[in-house]
């Protein structure tokens, strides 16, 4: 399986008793099936997955396999332990999952040096059924993988990519380099590095943007695909600051607001994260605006 193209790290739309409403989770489903984009990434971190319980995983994961139509499913199923992230992940593939993207064990954050990072990600992908991903996001986990790392991973058949969410830039480069050569697909994991990253050869992007703002998320990628550099870099410039100020500043909160604007259904965030605030809501709605695409 060769990767690529845009995924949005799908949010769960909560209710406001803390429920998940998976009615408007398949609304959503339904439609980000509609867009031009790859695949739909079920419980990333966008999803506040941390939150959920395993029946609600792997009822969202069964709710989006039955509505993705020929979309590829990726599922976010890394745990603790490489024997619980086992059990997740073929679970996950007997619902119907293509791929799974495995993020790196991170309580014992000291200890998750290239050894044990080499011997988990290597047995987790020895015994599971579907290939799996590489997810590094430090900036939750407090683990950055080497590129010492991803060069011995990206040799081994059933781990075909990673998504980097650094924003590290030369570290993305690197990560290309020490792969050349192999069937291992690299997605940048947020907006605002997207146009850079796809110069560095990126397969793709998993973009918390892409919830809300799917067409310019693909529109970037396909133009810089085909050649259009210049066409690619304007559809960036006008809306990578929605990414910014959305999700850096404002958060999953933030984040659903937009979808909430853009005619998603953004719901609740569940508890202890909060809601946001009238005045930022007006603030994200602002933001939406100015980045509209000019008559």
């Amino acid at each position: 399986m060769r990767l690529k193209g845009i995924f949005p790290p799908m949010i769960t739309p909560f209710k406001e008793n803390g429920e998940v409403d998976y009615e408007a989770f398949t609304y959503n489903v339904k439609k980000w099936e509609k867009t031009d984009m790859d695949g739909l990434l079920v419980l990333g971190s966008n999803s506040e997955t941390p939150f959920l319980r395993e029946d609600e995983k792997l009822k969202l994961i069964e709710l989006t396999v039955k509505y993705a139509g020929d979309k590829v499913v990726m599922c976010g199923t890394g745990m603790e332990t490489a024997k619980d992230t086992i059990d997740l992940t073929n679970r996950a593939a007997d619902l119907g999952a293509d791929c799974a993207l495995i993020l790196t064990p991170c309580f014992y954050d000291a200890a998750m040096k290239t050894p044990a990072l080499l011997e988990y990600y290597t047995t987790v992908a020895d015994h599971v059924s579907i290939p799996i991903l590489v997810y590094n996001v430090p900036k939750f986990t407090h683990v950055n993988v080497g590129a010492d790392l991803i060069s011995q991973l990206a040799k081994h058949p059933n781990i075909i990519g990673m998504k980097d969410s650094s924003g590290d830039m030369p570290q993305f480069a690197t990560f290309k380099r020490v792969t050349a050569g192999e069937d291992f697909s690299i997605f940048v994991g947020t907006a605002s590095a997207l146009y850079p990253a796809l110069a560095l050869g990126a397969a793709g992007g998993i973009l918390a943007l892409a919830n809300c703002n799917p067409e310019e998320c693909v529109e970037v990628y396909k133009k810089y695909g085909k050649g259009d550099m210049e066409g690619a870099l304007k559809t960036f410039q006008r809306v990578f600051p929605i990414n910014t100020a959305v999700t850096a500043t404002y958060g999953i909160a933030g984040l659903k607001h937009a979808c909430t604007v853009q005619g998603y259904c953004g719901g609740f965030v569940r508890k202890p994260l909060m809601e946001l605030a009238n005045e930022n809501k007006r603030a994200v709605e602002e933001i939406l605006s100015t980045a509209k695409r000019p008559e």
